[in-house]
Order: structure tokens, then sequence, then C-alpha cells
């Protein structure tokens, strides 16, 4: 029978824990000193780990986060420039030419559930006369643009 080592196993994983998590924190100190911007993506590859480790690390995890705070840049309010700006105008424009567009679905639709809707009046009637159909159905008319 075999020896149980599972202890010594255990006791590698918690050193290698262990030292990762120091070289997490120095790699934080070291990119805090020298101004890189302090990100999950950004730590997790200078401490040689996965961002989903460094969020399941609650210490690690909120030092990162206040750090990150400090770092983000600003976002500068860019205004776009007053000859590409959008008039009311065209505005109103571009939304008459949008609600146009929507209305012809809604036409197309009517007109359809219209002509469903008699033939299925007139199948239903021959079905209750006891007619059959023997007339050949017309071309089904084309719809839209297509």
């Amino acid at each position: 029978m075999r020896a149980d080592n599972s202890h010594l196993i255990v006791s590698a994983a918690r050193r290698r824990a262990t030292a990762t998590r120091r070289k997490a924190a120095s790699a934080l100190r070291r990119m805090d000193t020298t101004g890189v911007v302090i990100t999950f993506g950004t730590v997790a590859r200078e401490v040689g780990v996965s961002r989903s480790w460094l969020y399941n690390q609650p210490d690690l995890r909120a030092e990162i986060e206040r750090l990150r705070v400090r770092y983000r840049p600003i976002p500068v309010a860019r205004s776009v420039p007053e000859r590409q700006r959008a008039t009311e105008v065209s505005l109103l424009r571009r939304l008459k030419a949008a609600t146009e567009r929507n209305r012809q679905p809604e036409a197309e639709n009517r007109e359809l559930r219209q002509a469903l809707a008699l033939a299925l009046g007139e199948r239903r009637m021959a079905d209750v006369c006891g007619i059959r159909a023997t007339a050949k159905p017309s071309a089904p008319r084309p719809v839209g643009p297509c």
C-alpha cells in the first residue's frame, strides 16, 4: 500500500498560492510607483495569472479597484465642430424618412392580412358547402420591392 503523501501536495499548493499573492502585491506596488495604468488585465499579465484569479482575491481586487480609479484618465469632452452638427431641420427630415420606411411594411402587412382572411374565408365556404375548388388559384402577387 502506498503512503498518503497528499499533505505534501497541499503544502506545495499553499506555498505556490502565497508566492503568487506576494508577487501580485509586489507588482501592484511597482506599477503604482512607476505610474503604469492599473487594470485587472495589466496586473494579470504582469504577475502571470488569470484575471478571474485576481477577481477572486478580495484584498487584491479591492486594491486594484482603488488604484484603477486613481489612474483612470479623465475623459475630455470632445465637441463636434459646428459644421458637422445635425440641425433640427435635418433631424426632422431623417425622422420623417424613417417614419415613411416604417409605414410601407405596415401597409403591406395590412394587405396580406386581408388577402389571407379572404382566402381562408373562401376555403371555409367551400368546405362548408362541399364545393371542391376546381379553379386554378391566381398567381401570387409580389409584395414590395422584391
